[in-house]
């Protein structure tokens, strides 16, 4: 099912700032190389990871799923001077083609990849997150949320990726054990007493979560 239509999308790119040429080298390597391209966070969504980068001035961040490196680029733009941001990808052959392009960022040094399974690596990383980005397995979320929000700063948010799950969550029976995961997960945040929420409808949706 098709959540946005493809000329608005057109439009909301032309209308957004324009795509670094590192970042776009990123995009086009991507989309001509990796058999699921479709993962890459794109444009509108990286500029919409930055401004809110920008907006926190994160002292630390956490991405879970970092394919090919184009969505941590974004979020490291609002980095600290003294910040650093972890990011977890389970492929090494993924996490090989990121750490090549953070290689090329001006800010390489504050760019902390792990390779392995988040819910092992999450718990041995001791700090506070002020900007949490999840994409990743998606029957994981809640997991990966509740591991997640106890270590929120005060400002801490948390970016959900593919809440939408291409349209899936939206049919009248959910199938398929992703869409399944996706619509828990979202029934899931919406009952937790501890935080509020807003889920845009950006690209393949994204909850944008906080504490209260």
């Amino acid at each position: 099912m098709e959540i946005v239509h493809a000329l608005a999308e057109q439009y909301a790119q032309l209308f957004t700032s324009k795509e670094e040429s590192l970042l776009h080298d990123i995009y086009q390597q991507t989309v001509e190389n990796h058999p699921h391209a479709h993962m890459l966070s794109g444009h509108v969504q990286g500029q919409f990871l930055s401004l809110i980068s920008q907006l926190l001035q994160p002292t630390n961040i956490l991405e879970i799923g970092t394919f090919t490196g184009y969505s941590a680029i974004c979020l490291a733009k609002g980095l600290a001077p003294n910040g650093v941001l972890h990011t977890i990808e389970l492929r090494e052959d993924d996490a090989k083609t990121a750490q090549e392009n953070f290689s090329k960022c001006l800010n390489a040094e504050q760019l902390n990849l792990h390779v392995g399974n988040a819910m092992e690596i999450i718990p041995q990383l001791n700090v506070e997150w002020d900007l949490v980005f999840m994409d990743a397995d998606k029957t994981a979320y809640i997991d990966y949320y509740e591991l997640i929000v106890p270590r929120l700063s005060k400002k801490g948010i948390i970016l959900a990726d593919n809440v939408l799950f291409h349209g899936q969550v939206l049919e009248e029976t959910i199938k398929g054990k992703n869409a399944k995961a996706i619509h828990a997960f979202n029934e899931h945040v919406a009952k937790d007493e501890r935080t509020e929420q807003v889920l845009l409808t950006i690209r393949d949706g994204i909850l944008l979560i906080k504490k209260k």
